[in-house]
């Protein structure tokens, strides 16, 4: 256990660019990959890493999330340990917060009355494994007063992102927030050298630089935007490389180490999902060595029933979550969540379907995501017809991923 640190993570997103998903909770809160929802892989990197003292400060449409955290993650104190939920507060005024920087800012009071020495400050809204110790330990090595963990990405999808200039010695010489044309790293021609946006502070310096930023009027009080871009040219500010981080489970050089993905919006979502049910899966949900946990149901095993011609109940290629019932039905290439039923001669393909949605006999869904609770009619077709999938009001994603609002009635 790591004592002197404290983890705060930053889950009051409202994930924009992932509606309809975030129309009734948080990006954070986003089911993935079956039975987990966005936040517990930071919350597993914290936990796995020997780093047990965590704030998650929440803020828009933050019910769904909270339940999670509260039934899925308890701590116990009496070792030192916390995993607290911190609400918008307004504590420095009339105001929510303004920016990620602001966000901190209106919690200082929290990292005044547990004073770490190091604070680590993580988004909650990315799918990675990472032992934080070692970036830590970096940040201690290099002297730094402030670490940003960073890895490599392809050029076209850098303009979303907090682009990176360093020296030979890993030392951040320049820094651009979102450019419209992003820097390319000098021997990595086509790639540019992105921020994760997860940060490690010097605990006095990260409360002086909050307290600089709070007074200026034409700041946007961002750590991307405001705070890193203003300490680059004075302070020791140093890039730790995500790709040397090693995680017990994962092999040197295997596609799995440096893994990082971005969810943000539909098509990256889906492609992420469709990662985890290929045959050599990119991401492994299944290391006893750096083990994924989140919130247990008391569901039954899940159950495929009927094998009678083109009435089989069976999976392929997919991922099928506790309680479900395959009725008769098929799924391929797809992710399902707790208690779902698939009816007979249905069909589901590449596909993620929520908690407790109902697939009617002979409905045939693909490319679609349908969220929680949605009954799909018999006969049903999704995914096929982008267009008429839209004429009938259903959000298509610019890839033609299709998918289904919670309490959308066909």
């Amino acid at each position: 256990m790591m004592k002197n640190v404290m983890g705060m993570i930053l889950a009051g997103g409202e994930g924009r660019r992932l509606f309809p998903l975030t129309q009734d909770r948080a990006k954070p809160a986003v089911p993935y990959g079956g039975r987990y929802r966005i936040i517990d892989f930071v919350l597993n990197n914290f936990i796995n890493s020997g780093i047990f003292k965590l704030k998650v400060l929440t803020q828009f449409k933050s019910d769904s999330l909270n339940q999670h955290i509260s039934k899925g993650w308890p701590m116990n104190p009496i070792y030192g340990q916390f995993l607290d939920l911190v609400p918008a507060q307004m504590r420095t005024g009339q105001s929510w917060y303004q920016g990620t920087a602001d966000a901190i800012y209106q919690n200082l009071n929290l990292i005044a009355d547990e004073m770490p020495e190091w604070v680590c400050i993580f988004g909650g809204d990315h799918i990675y494994k990472m032992d934080i110790s070692q970036m830590i330990d970096w940040h201690i090595q290099k002297q730094a007063v402030l670490t940003i963990a960073a890895i490599p990405v392809p050029i076209e999808k850098a303009s979303g992102l907090g682009i990176i200039e360093v020296d030979e010695n890993h030392q951040i010489i320049g820094w651009e927030e979102k450019p419209k044309n992003p820097k390319e790293m000098p021997y990595r021609p086509g790639w540019a050298l992105a921020s994760m946006g997860n940060y490690v502070f010097n605990r006095d310096i990260l409360i002086k630089e909050l307290a600089k930023d709070s007074l200026r009027e034409d700041s946007s009080h961002d750590f991307g935007h405001d705070i890193i871009k203003s300490m680059v040219s004075r302070s020791p500010v140093f890039v730790y490389d995500f790709n040397s981080n090693q995680v017990p489970g994962v092999s040197q050089g295997s596609k799995e180490q440096g893994y990082w993905r971005d969810v943000g919006d539909i098509d990256a979502y889906w492609e992420s999902h469709m990662d985890l049910v290929s045959p050599d899966p990119v991401f492994n949900l299944y290391s006893q060595e750096w083990a994924i946990r989140t919130l247990s149901y008391q569901a039954a095993p899940t159950k495929f029933v009927h094998n009678e011609g083109e009435r089989r109940g069976f999976a392929m290629d997919s991922m099928v979550s506790d309680g479900c019932i395959i009725s008769g039905g098929q799924i391929t290439n797809s992710v399902i969540s707790p208690y779902v039923r698939i009816n007979s001669y249905s069909q589901v393909d590449q596909s993620i379907l929520f908690h407790g949605v109902n697939i009617g006999r002979h409905a045939r869904i693909k490319k679609t995501i349908i969220d929680k609770g949605v009954i799909i009619p018999p006969h049903t077709e999704i995914g096929y017809d982008p267009k008429a999938d839209e004429a009938r009001g259903f959000f298509v994603s610019p890839s033609g991923i299709t998918v289904v609002p919670k309490g959308t009635e066909i």
